[in-house]
Parts: C-alpha cells; sequence; structure tokens
C-alpha cells in the first residue's frame, strides 16, 4: 500500500526519486572507476585524440584541424542551446499547471498526482536541464581553451622535440576532459528523458530509469563501436551475425 505524507507526497515517489539519484550518481562514480582497468570509449578515444594532436604538429597549415573542432563545438552549442529551450518549455508548464492536471487527470494510464507532486516532478526535470546547460558550455570552454593551446603549437620543424610533445599531449588531455564533460552533459539527457516517465506513474520512472542506466553502460562499455575503435579488439568480425 502506497503511504502518503503531506501536501500528497507519497512514499512510492520518494523511493524512485531516491533510486533515480542514486542510479545516476552511483553509475557516474562507477563507470569513472570501471573504465580505468578495462576500455571504455572514453579511454580509448583518447589514444586517438593523442594521437590527432602529434599529427597536427606536422602540419604547416592546421586549417583542418580547426574544422574539425569547430564541428565539435557547434554540435555542444546545439545541445547547449536546447537545453535552455527545455528549461523555458518547463517554466512555461508551472504557468499552466491545473489544465495541464484537469488534461491528464481521466487518463488511465497517468497515476494521480497532487499539485505539489506535479512542482515537485517539474522542479526536477527543470534542475536536470539546468545542470546539462552547464556542462555544455564549460564543455565549450574547454575546446575553447584547447584551440588556444593548438595555436601555441610550435613550427614544423620542431614537432619531435620534447617540448612539442608536450604541448601536444596537454591539448590531447584538454580535449579528453572537454568530451568528457560532453559525455555527462548526454548522460544528463538520458536521465532527462527517464525523468519525463515519473509523470507517468513511479513504478514507470523506476523502470525507465534501470533500462537508462543499461543502455548507457552497453554503449560506453559493450558497444560496437567500441570493439572497432579498440586496438585489442577483433574488430573485423564486429559486423559478422
Amino acid at each position: 500500500m502506497n503511504v502518503q505524507f503531506m501536501y500528497g507526497v507519497t512514499l512510492l515517489d520518494i523511493v524512485a526519486l531516491s533510486w533515480f539519484l542514486l542510479a545516476w550518481v552511483g553509475y557516474t562514480s562507477w563507470a569513472d572507476r570501471f573504465s580505468q582497468t578495462r576500455p571504455s570509449l572514453m579511454t580509448v578515444m583518447y589514444d586517438y585524440r593523442l594521437e590527432w594532436m602529434k599529427q597536427a604538429l606536422h602540419r604547416e597549415v592546421r586549417v583542418a584541424d580547426a574544422a574539425l573542432l569547430s564541428t565539435l563545438i557547434r554540435s555542444i552549442s546545439l545541445f547547449a542551446s536546447t537545453a535552455i529551450f527545455l528549461l523555458g518549455g518547463v517554466v512555461a508548464i508551472f504557468g499552466s499547471l491545473e489544465q495541464i492536471q484537469d488534461l491528464t487527470k481521466d487518463l488511465t494510464y497517468v497515476a494521480k498526482a497532487s499539485k505539489v507532486m506535479w512542482e515537485v516532478k517539474l522542479l526536477t526535470l527543470g534542475t536536470i536541464f539546468i545542470y546539462a546547460f552547464f556542462k555544455f558550455a564549460w564543455a565549450l570552454r574547454q575546446f575553447n581553451y584547447m584551440l588556444i593551446v593548438m595555436g601555441a603549437f610550435p613550427s614544423p620543424e620542431f614537432a619531435k622535440t620534447k617540448e612539442a610533445q608536450q604541448i601536444a599531449e596537454r591539448a590531447a588531455r584538454v580535449n579528453a576532459l572537454a568530451v568528457q564533460t560532453f559525455n555527462r552533459g548526454m548522460r544528463t539527457y538520458y536521465f532527462g528523458m527517464a525523468a519525463l516517465s515519473w509523470f507517468l506513474n513511479p513504478w514507470i520512472f523506476i523502470a525507465v530509469t534501470l533500462f537508462v542506466v543499461l543502455v548507457i553502460y552497453r554503449r560506453e562499455f559493450k558497444s560496437k563501436t567500441l570493439r572497432t575503435l579498440d586496438p585489442n579488439s577483433d574488430y573485423e568480425n564486429v559486423f559478422k551475425f
């Protein structure tokens, strides 16, 4: 039996939200540790980023490298802008909350919830997209820093010096940090999709949260893309059925 507290807050909603936060924070912490002992998309791609920066040292004109970075920056800007739009949508719903409650109260697949619970759910969703925006904005700043580091690359005749190799490694590390931040912003979008299911039913919210964790895990540690990029894997058999 679902226990109900003040303002229509139920025990099941508290359990569902706690499970959601535990799954999100717990998976992030576990994935960071787990990737130190086995290949993941983040760790495998770092070797390619480092090789990219070392090859860029030998190029007199680095227009192509700047164009690649500009493409990455534009994609992050798109997600940052989308987070703002989604946040604006959440704020707009607050202004018409009573009408939305009236529209959904007769739907059989939507759990009945008090106005306070609707507000809590909307605040949770808004907080998620605020967090996503900050992550994408920080990723943009990090890519800008990387562009400055690349601008400090020495001439190609000094590419093999120790100083040049060190600055290339710094550029690769900043690139990796920026992508890690972007990846956490993308995880926020995944978990934001799970949070939407809370408006339907707390049990669905719990199930979708677990599903999101499994999807993210598979893509980061078990995907065909990882097997193709990992130099130690048999990538030739990836597309064999």
